[in-house]
């Protein structure tokens, strides 16, 4: 096809739908002509996707479109179903398709964290190496514990949340790189593993699960689930498939970046946890109990309602219109 004479022919029409859509205000026959124009020039696109999707004409008349969509569409949407449809169709959609993923990625971090504590506890001359036996003494009697009551509860709880909530989005927004998200993991898995060692190191160890565990259920968990949304995106670059790379990753980049915003829920409630059950009174058999529940509640949440969703056709994304696609014809 000649795409000069195709642009010849029909930059008119185009000229014409982008005057009616920066008019204020239509009468009737503008307002038909604005819709018949809408539906030409969505089989003007759909004509220049089929020989070239990734031009810059397809990229230009597609613009054209989500305006005048946008025209004839404007009015708002309700918001109580747009917040209905995301926690209910998308998030769960996107938790559920890295759930396998998810488990991985937690297993990995297990088995690292397992390394280095082990590492600390049957190596001699780690421990020294971390400090002096009263620095070491200070740490896991006084200091482990303290550090989750030392501040008042609700603002403990507010700075764990948006700490713990920038980490999950640093791993699904940078997760393309495929380092990030790995460095991440890592990163955290040291760490606990190394405080780990030393409390078993001096026969704390059943402290450390129990100031653990009770927030640590799913604020690791939501670590795992963004490594997990991190890397599915960077493998969409690597392995694109039947589809273009930019088409893969801007795919699994809408429909992941979902759960970096679910995440950041998920991390509140794990945040207070861990600002008022974790340092709290209860007996550690309830607190553990109550870190439990939340995790659990999590995972029925992504099986029950997330098989649901993705058995539906949905996977995260944004909706057809949302996209700024077009597959009406004339």
């Amino acid at each position: 096809m000649d795409v000069d004479a195709f642009i010849a022919v029909h930059r008119g029409d185009w000229q014409r739908l982008d005057d009616l859509v920066r008019r204020r205000r239509l009468d009737g026959t503008e307002s038909d002509e604005l819709l018949v124009l809408y539906q030409r020039v969505s089989t003007h696109l759909s004509i220049i996707r089929s020989v070239d999707p990734e031009s810059a004409l397809s990229g230009a008349l597609s613009t054209r479109l989500s305006r005048a969509r946008t025209r004839f569409t404007g009015a708002r949407s309700n918001v109580m179903e747009d917040m209905a449809q995301f926690f209910v169709l998308s998030l769960p959609a996107a938790f559920y398709r890295i759930r396998w993923l998810t488990v991985a990625v937690g297993l990995l971090f297990v088995a690292v964290a397992w390394l280095y504590a082990s590492w600390v506890t049957s190596t001699p001359g780690v421990i020294p190496a971390l400090g002096t036996d009263e620095e070491l003494r200070a740490f896991v009697e006084e200091d482990f514990v303290d550090y989750y009551s030392e501040n008042p509860a609700a603002s403990f709880a507010g700075l764990v949340w948006t700490n713990n909530a920038w980490i999950a989005l640093q791993a699904v927004a940078f997760g393309v790189t495929g380092i990030w998200p790995a460095f991440i993991l890592y990163q955290n898995a040291q760490g606990i593993g190394l405080v780990a060692g030393m409390m078993a190191s001096y026969d704390r160890l059943d402290v450390f699960f129990v100031y653990i565990l009770p927030h640590g259920f799913m604020e690791l968990t939501a670590i795992f689930i963004a490594t997990a949304a991190g890397l599915r995106i960077f493998w969409a670059w690597v392995a694109p498939g039947r589809r273009s790379r930019s088409v893969a990753l801007a795919e699994e980049g809408r429909a992941l970046i979902t759960v970096a915003l679910g995440l950041v829920l998920v991390l509140l409630v794990s945040g207070l946890v861990e600002g008022f059950v974790t340092p709290s009174g209860l007996p550690p058999w309830l607190r553990l109990a109550i870190g439990f529940l939340v995790f659990a509640a999590y995972w029925i949440y992504t099986l029950v309602l997330g098989r649901r969703a993705v058995a539906a056709g949905h996977r995260g994304d944004l909706d057809v219109v949302d996209r700024g696609h077009s597959d009406i014809t004339a």
